[in-house]
């Protein structure tokens, strides 16, 4: 049998602030990082644990084979689910009420679509009592600066971090991926070099500073962007979403993959070189030392001890 060891001691990951001032933070003001980074992502309470964070590499199955939207009601409470839908990063009309449309046919008690025009209704008692009921909040895919700058600062952007953090599930595909955590992936190049300046990254909704999504990763060529973002500051793990693919992040840390593709997962712990603070915009950068690992459904990913595992998919002799 297969057992996935666990990682003890070693020095703590050192972020090069150097690097992020001068490549990562100069998009929106080292001034105001600091200020934000006292916000988020919320504490966890003695005592409980952090609801699942689900992000999808976007297009997954709405039709015949819904196993990741299924899985993402059971998350939130099975057949007691009470779903808010957040469709502000998409411009079609259709798109909240679809995701009512799916939700219920999967058996949820409830869900309200709510979507946000303006910055003021972020601000809305009954909008924030409403989330504050939920027991999943699921995001559309879209445009993820939409999201970040009609909800980013605001109440309801405080309070899902702070319900993720007392085990509400929160999840969202594409866009709606890209936004859950701290540090997010606005635009950028495709194609597989590691390019300076090839990426640009703003400030996400932070439920979590472990990791930077991007999705519709392997069929719009995004690993040289996402490598891009880790080299300018290797803490985070960066998590590469295929399409109709899940990573079901479980208040233990683990990634769970759920969907037909693979996740791609790179971590930058123990890079020994990276010529990233030495190169001109539009050059290509070397990095030593980043391990990569591709997860399919079965295998796992642990974010704390940074350890894959092949989980049911090992075979094992009789």
């Amino acid at each position: 049998m297969l057992q996935c060891g666990r990682r003890t001691g070693g020095p703590p990951v050192q972020r090069d602030n150097r690097l992020a001032n001068r490549h990562h933070y100069s998009h929106y003001g080292t001034q105001r990082c600091r200020k934000r980074s006292r916000l988020m992502p919320s504490k966890i309470p003695p005592g409980e644990t952090r609801g699942w964070i689900v992000p999808i590499g976007g297009a997954e199955n709405k039709e015949n084979d819904r196993h990741i939207l299924e899985r993402f009601i059971r998350v939130s409470g099975g057949s007691d689910a009470n779903i808010v839908v957040i469709p502000t990063a998409s411009r079609m009309h259709e798109t909240g009420p679809r995701y009512e449309k799916l939700f219920k046919e999967l058996g949820a008690e409830q869900v309200t679509v709510m979507d946000f025009d303006t910055r003021r209704d972020c601000q809305e008692p009954g909008r924030l009592q409403r989330i504050d009921e939920a027991s999943g909040i699921f995001f559309t895919g879209g445009n993820q600066l939409r999201l970040t700058t009609l909800l980013g600062g605001t109440a309801v952007a405080k309070l899902i971090r702070t319900r993720n953090a007392h085990g509400v599930t929160v999840g969202g595909t594409s866009a709606g991926a890209s936004i859950l955590s701290e540090h997010m992936i606005a635009f950028g190049d495709e194609g597989s070099s590691v390019i300076s300046g090839s990426v640009r990254l703003a400030p996400g909704l932070g439920l979590t500073n472990r990791f930077i999504i991007d999705q519709h990763f392997r069929q719009r060529d995004r690993l040289g962007r996402l490598i891009t973002a880790l080299a300018y500051n290797p803490f985070a793990v960066g998590i590469g979403l295929d399409e109709d693919t899940a990573a079901f992040i479980g208040p233990d840390e683990t990634i769970e993959v759920e969907g037909s593709g693979g996740v791609t997962v790179l971590d930058a712990s123990d890079v020994s070189f990276s010529s990233m603070s030495d190169v001109s915009e539009g050059q290509p950068v070397c990095m030593l030392g980043l391990k990569l690992h591709i997860l399919v459904a079965g295998a796992t990913f642990n974010l704390h001890t940074r350890l894959a595992c092949a989980g049911k998919l090992a075979q094992t002799k009789e």
